[in-house]
């Protein structure tokens, strides 16, 4: 938190501040910053999916609820740390987990329930989508559920008016425009970066192949309005300061930045949006986002193109499955602990068992894991399992179990790393880290550098995650000057003074983590029948 207490209540009085909320996939947060840009107070809300019906979905009641809570929970933070009632702040954004689907009737009734990024339902529609564009198209991306609730033959799609991301819905409620930051919007629809807009061509390709279902719409007509950084992109509205604060005390008018993906404010708050810079984002899901000098020389179904939310083209390797399994493997220990009456903080348990890793054997001793807790779609797979399988001679102890459970949470991610890295030849000149996976020091950083056999940093000010970078998009449309970029503004104004932690690859280890992955692809088949036979 900012350091001049008298400044900050200064900056909160005259509104020079700018709020960003983030909605995670387990955890809503709201960060504000001052003029200086770093972090003055926070509130948060922790939520959990639901699996209904066959889909991974949150219910409208608990977005509203959890955006209403983690607010709350700022106001309440500010308070209680400068005794001042939030009621006025300079700009705001919102950011959310990318993708995933919303579909809206023209009255604004939510048609189908809410399917976000975590459903791997979508196949037969980007396999036919994919060729059709000359271009990847995740099993996740909008467009993907689009086209397959058209391929079900669902009742609803013939009443679309409107269809968004959880970011984009969020903004439509606070100001009542239809607009999505291009990073978000790149994995709605392709995007052209020159234009700054959906693809033009790919969009009236799409209209064809649907024209005979008589629809009664066109593509461009039903999706949000895309906005590069630092545009204006609407002002609370009345209704949309009631939708965020229900108690009426904070002011409408605010200006409110294009909303993002977790994956462009990742990028933001890295600093990681010039190119042949890169970041690695590691928590429920684990993503990384390298932005490119020249486009990919062939179309692989591992990587997703999307862009930076000022349109540069960026390659994403992105992994449904990361710490969820590990999660729960440090919960059933925490429960061990509590049955012989030892009680142990979350942080002390992480950082111990993290620890203990870096002591296994750099092999995990011939273990293996995998934390699918849903489908993977980088090893074509609809469903998870989670499995950790060993032989009679394995090495089995504490090091090498968790070693285990933290390569492979990288594993899915490295595949397609390995295809950027090692086939395509990109250059990536610093590589990032930041997320959950990284909250012990130099355990999670080290893994990842052994796993792309490339340094990796770590910022101190990574640890507030998205909903900073969506504070820093929303300053940066406040505060820029003419023609200043998104990556000079974060360089200069941001970051300039920012420390990090940089930790090199250890030989030893690369081997290693090349070792663990010929037993994790071989093992695949593994994943495959516990999927068809454990129901």
């Amino acid at each position: 938190m900012g350091s001049d207490k008298d400044g900050i209540i200064k900056n909160i009085q005259e509104g020079k501040t700018s709020l960003g909320i983030e909605f995670g996939s387990t955890r809503i947060k709201a960060v504000l910053v001052g003029e200086n840009r770093a972090p003055i107070a926070s509130g948060s809300h922790e939520w959990e999916n639901q699996y209904v019906d066959g889909i991974w979905t949150y219910s409208l009641e608990a977005i509203k609820g959890g955006l209403q809570d983690s607010y709350r929970d700022l106001v309440e933070n500010v308070k209680q740390e400068y005794g001042i009632t939030l009621d006025k702040i300079g700009s705001m954004g919102f950011s959310a987990m990318m993708h995933g689907y919303m579909a809206f009737d023209k009255s604004g009734n939510m048609l189908v329930p809410f399917r976000t990024w975590r459903n791997n339902i979508t196949e037969p529609a980007t396999e036919i989508l994919t060729p059709l564009f000359g271009q990847q198209i995740p099993q996740r991306w909008t467009i993907a559920h689009l086209y397959q609730a058209i391929l079900n033959e669902e009742e609803h799609v013939k009443d679309i008016d409107f269809v968004t991301t959880l970011a984009g819905y969020i903004h439509w409620m606070i100001t009542g425009e239809k607009i999505l930051g291009a990073g978000d919007a790149s994995g709605v629809f392709p995007i052209d970066s020159d234009a700054m807009d959906y693809h033009a061509d790919m969009a009236a390709k799409f209209d064809k192949l649907i024209e005979d279902k008589n629809l009664g719409w066109k593509l461009k007509e039903i999706l949000p309005e895309v906005k590069s950084a630092g545009e204006a992109a609407g002002n609370m509205t009345e209704e949309g300061a009631l939708f965020l604060d229900p108690t009426g005390t904070l002011k409408a008018g605010i200006p409110v930045c294009p909303p993002e993906g977790d994956a462009g404010t990742g990028m933001t708050a890295t600093n990681s949006v010039a190119k042949r810079t890169g970041n690695v984002s590691a928590g429920t899901s684990v993503f990384a986002m390298i932005v490119l000098e020249k486009p990919l020389s062939k179309i692989h179904v591992e990587i997703d193109p999307v862009t930076t939310p000022d349109g540069s083209p960026v390659a994403m390797v992105h992994s449904q499955n990361c710490t969820s399994d590990l999660n729960a493997w440090v919960k059933l220990f925490k429960e061990t602990l509590e049955s012989f009456g030892v009680k142990v903080s979350g942080d002390e348990l992480y950082g111990t068992l993290y620890r203990k890793a870096l002591e296994g054997d750099k092999d995990c001793g011939g273990l293996l894991s995998y934390c699918y807790h849903s489908g993977e779609h980088i090893t074509h797979f609809e469903e998870g399992r989670p499995l950790f399988v060993r032989t009679p001679e394995s090495r089995f102890n504490l090091p090498n179990f968790m070693k285990t459970n933290l390569y492979t949470c990288l594993g899915a991610l490295k595949i397609g790393l390995d295809i950027l890295l090692k086939e395509e030849g990109v250059k990536v000149d610093k590589l990032l880290g930041h997320g959950g996976l990284f909250k012990t020091k130099g355990v999670g950083q080290q893994i990842l550098a052994d796993a792309v056999d490339a340094p990796v940093a770590v910022m101190e000010t990574a640890g507030e995650g998205g909903a900073w970078g969506i504070a820093l998009l929303a300053a940066y449309m406040r505060e820029k000057e003419e023609g200043e970029t998104l990556a000079q503004y974060l360089d200069n104004k941001v970051f300039a003074d920012a420390s990090s932690v940089e930790t090199a690859p250890d030989p030893e280890g690369v081997c290693g983590f090349e070792e663990f992955m010929k037993r994790y692809k071989e093992g695949i088949a593994i994943e495959r029948a516990a999927v068809e036979h454990l129901k």
